[in-house]
């Protein structure tokens, strides 16, 4: 495992991974409660609707919070899907990337106890000694050296070191918001589910809702494909 402090760089024609998010959300627009419980209100064909993305992809990515709420390990539990990429000469599993302005990760986190990919961390040097010291010995850790992780430095980082040329956000809103304010996501998975959630505090897919976006960003409707009570949808950001 390795321990790199990044003081920045200049990003501007360093190539990146397209970037693809996935979102199960509500009638009303909710991607989990006002309390951020797990967000399991989708069908088993989401659910493996979600793992085909992941399949697809080189990497996934999740905030820190998200993780925590939602007890991710981030795998690949299909063999079918794991055999398929074997069968392509690419690593069983997507490599796991983890993504925290403070810093403060569990180590106990179920992330880090379940065998799978190797896993990458995204941090400023707020992050603590003894976190870093205990999450060093369980995955790569990459220490920016700015208020919050430079999104556009990380994703290079990403294509760079690790090869990704596909990832998958998996949230939270709050993440994803923050990639597309940065143009950085390419196009956007929303499956919309027959549940009402209601609350000021119940987040969207760009978070609990406040200040609007630096700029509104456009959608391309791709796909639709009704299964059951839900609505598969793709979109790409124009």
């Amino acid at each position: 495992m390795k321990l790199k402090t990044i003081a920045g760089s200049d990003i501007s024609k360093l190539p990146r991974p397209f970037v693809t998010a996935n979102f199960a959300i509500t009638a009303d627009g909710r991607i989990s409660t006002r309390n951020f419980t797990p967000a399991d209100f989708s069908s088993p064909r989401d659910k493996r609707r979600l793992i085909e993305i992941r399949a697809k992809c080189d990497a996934v990515l999740v905030g820190a919070r998200t993780l925590k709420s939602d007890t991710m390990t981030l795998g690949l539990p299909a063999s079918d899907l794991r055999a398929i990429r074997r069968k392509q000469r690419r690593p069983e599993l997507p490599l796991r990337v983890i993504l925290s302005n403070s810093g403060r990760i569990d180590p106990a986190l179920r992330i880090f106890q379940v065998p799978g990919a190797p896993i990458v961390i995204f941090s400023t040097t707020r992050m603590p000694g003894p976190a870093r010291a205990r999450l060093a010995q369980k995955a790569d850790i990459f220490l920016h050296e700015s208020p919050t992780v430079n999104l556009a430095l990380a994703l290079a980082t990403l294509r760079e070191d690790y090869g990704v040329r596909a990832l998958v956000c998996e949230g939270g809103g709050s993440l994803f918001r923050s990639l597309v304010a940065a143009g950085l996501v390419d196009e956007v998975n929303l499956t919309f589910c027959p549940r009402v959630f209601g609350g000021r505090g119940a987040p969207t897919i760009t978070g609990v809702a406040g200040d609007f976006l630096p700029t509104s960003a456009r959608l391309r409707l791709v796909e639709m494909r009704p299964a059951g009570d839900e609505c598969f949808t793709r979109w790409r950001f124009s």
